[in-house]
């Protein structure tokens, strides 16, 4: 299966982050979402990425440019109509992205491989919405896209060993490093790290610690390269509670239950760096 023009859904962090990597790996992306401004938004983000890697000299400015010359715009989901791969990029919420692949089933061609870069939301649910459930998978990038080397793929009970080979295939010509996961709630990397950074806002709860003796005694004390709250706050609170409740309605484990305060932020409206405020201050 030859794979040169592939679709993302979504021109948020996770899906520019995902055409970005598509473009410079040298196939031309299509990124779509529900309005032109967001298209654009995304756009203009990996323009910027691009700008800071020609300064660095990381690349050359007509790399730069013929990255951007295979990034195309897609007003509509029918805008996929002809690519050869679909990653979906979306919102982690459950009927958004069951309403999204339900359209893709009808729109892309039947050989089209649907995959949802989800981070703890059931693939086997996610692909009983098609008729090619099959041919569903979980690609997990992790974030940022350009620099983190995983991608996480997640079989659900009716993906083909065809379609894992086509995916991992896909991730490593894209410069990646895979991992399997079963599909279960949270699946492998969210399992681990979501209860940590829940346990994080607990410990701030609690007053246990300021946020930065929380950070810095992970970072310096377990050698993380950045502490529990400030990778929240980079993942998205939202997304963080997200992930927080699929764990906990899907185990039914008490111990997953998602931290008041991490609700209360939520509510707020504080999600971190994307909105400028969240456990920490980005708006300076």
């Amino acid at each position: 299966m030859e794979i040169k023009k592939i679709g993302v859904v979504g021109a948020g962090q996770m899906g520019a982050g995902i055409a970005q990597v598509a473009a410079a790996s040298g196939l031309d992306a299509w990124i779509c979402d529900i309005s032109d401004d967001f298209i654009q938004k995304g756009l203009d983000g990996i323009r910027k990425n691009l700008d800071r890697m020609v300064t660095k000299e990381k690349i050359t400015a007509d790399e730069a440019n013929a990255i951007m010359n295979r990034l195309h715009k897609a007003p509509g989901l029918g805008d996929l109509a002809e690519v050869d791969f679909v990653v979906e990029a979306a919102t982690e919420n459950e009927k958004l992205k069951l309403e999204i692949f339900e359209k893709l089933d009808k729109i892309t061609e039947p050989h089209v491989i649907l995959a949802s870069n989800t981070s703890s939301i059931s693939i086997t649910r996610i692909a009983a919405a098609t008729s090619r459930p099959d041919k569903v998978i979980g690609m997990h990038f992790m974030n940022p896209v350009p620099i983190m080397k995983l991608v996480e793929i997640i079989r659900g009970l009716a993906t083909s060993d065809q379609t894992v080979e086509a995916t991992v295939t896909l991730s490593e010509f894209l410069g990646k490093t895979c991992t399997q996961s079963k599909d279960f709630p949270g699946f492998l990397v969210n399992r681990i790290l979501m209860p940590m950074i829940n346990e994080a806002f607990t410990a701030l709860y609690e007053g246990i610690g300021s946020p930065e003796d929380i950070d810095n005694g992970m970072k310096l004390g377990t050698n993380q390269p950045m502490g529990p709250l400030a990778l929240a706050d980079l993942i998205g609170l939202d997304t963080c509670l997200a992930v927080m409740r699929v764990l906990h309605e899907g185990l039914g484990d008490s111990k997953y239950r998602p931290c008041p305060l991490l609700i209360q932020y939520v509510d707020a409206k504080w999600l971190g760096r994307k909105t400028g405020q969240g456990v920490y201050n980005y708006q300076k």
